[in-house]
């Protein structure tokens, strides 16, 4: 397996993604690379193909003006036409620098701004529109290559191309020019920069993060040698391309140990194509695995009587089998042929329903994810396992073993990686996937790259088995008035387990005791409610419902139980709107911006801590349409140990 993972030596300069790929369109030509879902039918490309669809892209890029050293904004959800301009740059030396298809056009000037942009590649209209209504205060944008004609056939602006022409022109180049292919294929090297990531951006503007072959490269290999993924996977790519996980696992990971790559036919179909295609690997967040678990509620408590006994009695079976399997004891003969009934009636519909029937791997990571939600989803039969990386050591760090899966820890590093806890209690990694430093942003890099380690900023600890147990970030360790140390994020976490709150923002810094805003689930919250005739008309009214109250404040005293009592939550409020990344509140990840969060919220959080009753909370509001407006709602403050007493 070693060999067919390399296109030749690691380290050396001609060991990068276009080599690799070249490598997989000449020994693999007529297998399937990558298949996308186009008007009902899964449309494949080769591996030869795909290869002729990356040259033809980097032929006309460059006859376009593209050149090493550029800067290329992609912008849109999962497309192949952006993965092949994508890769077309980085065969011309230029760098792909992707953004959040639902960046606002602010963020995208910002982000154009401090790289230099020259020339974007764009899905549709709507990104194109954004681009062009930055003009007055951009004028440094050359090209505007653009991947779905729709709106834009017949009033294309000047600098502006459709994919297909682009790419038409490229062939003609390279036809022209018969040297021109093996140039494309042998530009890059191992050291350059293959792609350019952004932070989240919490605490000021985004920084860049630039990702060598090398190290996406290392990532991949060192994480299959763990057998983390292994040749040959079917992968389905619907993670944000400006995400570092879905360059690791679309592109690296793809190339390097040849995926199947499945491309939805659009983000509202994701649940659809998943079932159809039904990948081998399979990585979410959290949170989307809660959403799952909460579908598979749902849809339980809407069947039939019979299959809501069945399920009452299997799924709690399984339960209690895995979580005496995580302990280390094995099931007999009886209870194996009992879960065999189950797997027939319960287990196997269900993961067929979600589209994990075949799924080999499947992950999560990102946050702590619920011990509930973790056992459920093992329960089924899917190895669901956790893993650490960020963005800056390519994402693939340490993964929990197959054999020594534990709730609390992230498991060991991959081999060739090394994770050590400073004095302080910061998490260090060191390896050949860690990057070399920030863009243009020297006093960064020199912060978190010291004497060859990176210091991640989490705060953790290894265990004497050497896994690793990751409590949070080490800038949110803070203290009350009274002196008490904790982090904000951990207790988040905690009640983010439950699928009925969405986000919540615990505050208590430098305050005498903690509280919390809290922005529900709607859906789940919306189901919950109809179930019990709670009458609602909107996010809002549901929000500020009594009996919604009582929910909430029951989770919070469960939380309440496992903390010390300096850090449990006193008070908190049901807030009339979510977090919004639009409104600045929250990353395109979800990552609490909390300065942001506090001037928005700052009269409710005062009442918080006045303790009233009530009050009227005024929210500012971003529309789709960059226009912005006001919401005003009467909001309750309630007492976590009186959920009733309320306004």
């Amino acid at each position: 397996m070693q060999h067919e993972m390399q296109a030749c030596v690691p380290g050396t300069p001609g060991d990068h993604l276009m080599a690799v790929l070249a490598a997989n369109a000449r020994e693999h030509g007529n297998a399937v690379a990558m298949r996308e879902r186009e008007r009902g039918i899964w449309q494949e490309t080769t591996w030869q193909a795909l290869l002729d669809q990356v040259l033809a892209a980097a032929a006309g890029l460059q006859a376009r003006g593209v050149a090493a050293g550029d800067k290329v904004l992609i912008v849109g959800d999962n497309r192949p036409a952006l993965y092949f301009a994508m890769l077309g740059a980085i065969a011309l030396r230029a760098t792909p620098s992707p953004a959040y298809p639902d960046s606002t056009p602010e963020q995208l000037l910002g982000q154009l701004t401090r790289e230099g942009v020259r020339h974007a590649v764009a899905e549709d209209q709507e990104q194109v529109d954004k681009l062009l209504g930055l003009q007055d205060q951009y004028d440094g944008l050359e090209l505007i290559v653009y991947d779905d004609p729709r709106g834009l056939e017949g009033s294309t602006p000047a600098h502006a191309i459709a994919f297909t022409t682009l790419a038409q022109q490229g062939r003609q180049c390279l036809q022209q020019q018969p040297g021109l292919e093996q140039d494309l294929l042998t530009r890059a090297g191992s050291d350059d920069v293959a792609i350019l990531l952004h932070s989240s951006g919490t605490t000021g503007a985004p920084k860049g993060i630039p990702l060598k072959h090398r190290h996406v490269l290392f990532a991949v290999r060192s994480a299959a040698q763990a057998g983390y993924f292994g040749v040959g996977e079917s992968h389905m790519a619907y993670m944000p391309i400006a995400w570092v996980g879905d360059f690791i696992f679309t592109i690296a990971a793809a190339l390097a140990l040849r995926f199947t790559v499945n491309i939805p036919e659009k983000q509202e179909t994701v649940q659809r194509d998943l079932r159809e295609i039904a990948p081998t690997v399979y990585f979410t967040s959290p949170r989307a695995w809660s959403t799952m678990l909460t579908r598979v509620q749902v849809g339980m408590a809407e069947s039939t009587p019979l299959k809501r006994r069945l399920y009452d009695h299997f799924m709690p079976y399984a339960v209690a089998l895995e979580r005496r399997h995580l302990a280390g004891h094995q099931p007999g003969l009886l209870q194996r042929l009992w879960r065999g009934v189950g797997e027939l009636l319960i287990y196997g519909p269900i993961k067929d329903q979600l589209g994990l029937s075949r799924a080999r791997h499947a992950y999560t990571a990102g946050e702590a994810i619920g011990e509930d939600i973790f056992l459920f989803f093992r329960a089924l039969g899917l190895p669901l396992r956790q893993f650490y990386g960020q963005t800056e050591n390519s994402a693939l760090c340490a993964a929990q073993e197959a054999g020594t899966v534990k709730l609390h820890t992230v498991g060991k590093p991959f081999p060739g990686m090394q994770v050590r806890i400073s004095d302080s209690g910061e998490i260090l990694v060191r390896g050949g996937n860690v990057f070399d430093g920030y863009f243009d942003d020297d006093a960064a890099s020199a912060e978190a790259l010291q004497d060859g380690w990176l210091h991640t900023g989490d705060a953790g600890h290894l265990e004497d088995d050497g896994q690793l147990v990751v409590l949070g970030r080490v800038s949110e360790v803070v203290y009350t008035t009274g002196g008490a140390r904790f982090i904000p994020t951990f207790i988040e976490n905690q009640l983010k387990f439950s699928p009925y709150i969405k986000d919540v923002c615990v505050l208590g810094d430098g305050r005498d005791w903690l509280a919390a805003l809290v922005a529900i689930d709607w859906d789940a919250v919306g189901h919950w409610a109809q179930e019990r005739g709670v009458a609602y008309t909107s996010f809002a009214d549901l929000s500020q419902q009594p009996p919604v109250y009582q929910l909430i404040a029951g989770l919070m005293r469960t939380v309440n139980a496992k903390l010390p009592a300096p850090t449990q939550i006193r008070r908190f409020v049901n807030l009339h709107k979510e977090f919004d990344p639009d409104d600045g509140e929250v990353t395109r990840t979800r990552k609490l911006r909390r300065g942001v969060i506090a001037e928005h919220y700052g009269e409710i959080i005062d009442a918080i801590y006045d303790g009233r009753q009530s009050i009227e909370a005024r929210a500012q509001i971003t529309y789709e349409t960059g226009e912005s407006g006001e919401l005003r709602r009467e909001l309750a403050i309630c007492d976590v140990g009186a959920a009733e007493a309320r306004a």
